[in-house]
């Protein structure tokens, strides 16, 4: 079926893939509480992060060449398969190499999405989510570094709860978000020096991150609307554009 002959609905989703991937990624943050960390519900989460990673190929389709794509299926092939391989058995010689993989192939895809939203000065609306979806593989990023850096080094996250326990994805996850984002309101601490340098270089990376980024956005943004102003009514701007 063409973009043509598609439902508007699915023209739409079609045009924006950069929602649909951060749509996913924050259902998935929505999903794994309810999910059990261990059999069948570890098995469950591996399939769904499989499908984050096929939409994070979708969305970097256009932009990236036909070796980056390339380089992306391989990348989520090997970390998905990786990842459920690990979730059946519990190999620790499993885990590391998935978690490892899984960081490549988010920074990777983060990089293919970064690249698109500074490939021209018009502000569409795929790109506005795309500065979403980009931030949550950037997150997603340093929870699997954090949790390759734990499986080398046990203990070198401590939280209030349990403080000697290896910690959950979603406790990760958690302590990744409220790092990129400067919020620091995370309860998980880096204990070691070597977690306490990937911390700091993920905090480093979310305070540049919306200085590059976000900014940019904004400013084309508003320089556009400033420059509409003075274009007549019969010269509407593009439906994509913001």
């Amino acid at each position: 079926m063409t973009d043509a002959k598609a439902p508007r609905s699915a023209r739409l989703l079609l045009r924006h893939p950069s929602a649909v991937l951060l749509a996913a990624q924050l259902i998935g943050v929505l999903l794994y509480p309810f999910v059990p960390a261990s059999g069948e519900g570890r098995v469950l989460l591996e399939v769904f992060g499989a499908l984050v990673l096929a939409l994070a190929i979708w969305s970097v389709r256009h932009t990236a060449g036909r070796g980056q794509v390339l380089v992306s299926i391989a990348l989520g092939i090997a970390a998905s398969g990786l990842s459920i391989a690990d979730a059946i058995q519990g190999s620790w010689g499993l885990a590391l190499p998935s978690a490892l993989l899984h960081a490549l192939f988010y920074f990777w895809a983060a990089g293919n999405l970064m690249v698109y939203m500074l490939a021209d000065h018009d502000v569409t609306v795929d790109e506005l989510f795309a500065v979403g979806a980009t931030f949550t593989l950037v997150a997603w990023a340093f929870a699997y570094v954090f949790a390759a850096l734990q499986l080398v080094q046990p203990g070198c996250f401590t939280a209030a709860v349990d403080p000697l326990a290896q910690r959950t994805w979603v406790e990760l996850l958690f302590l990744s978000f409220t790092n990129l984002t400067s919020t620091g309101l995370s309860d998980i601490l880096p204990v070691t020096a070597h977690a306490r340098s990937v911390v700091m270089i993920e905090q480093l990376a979310g305070v540049g991150y919306v200085a590059l980024f976000v900014s940019r956005l904004v400013g084309l943004t508003v320089s556009r609307n400033i420059r509409g102003t003075g274009q007549s009514r019969a010269e509407p701007p593009a439906a994509d554009t913001v």
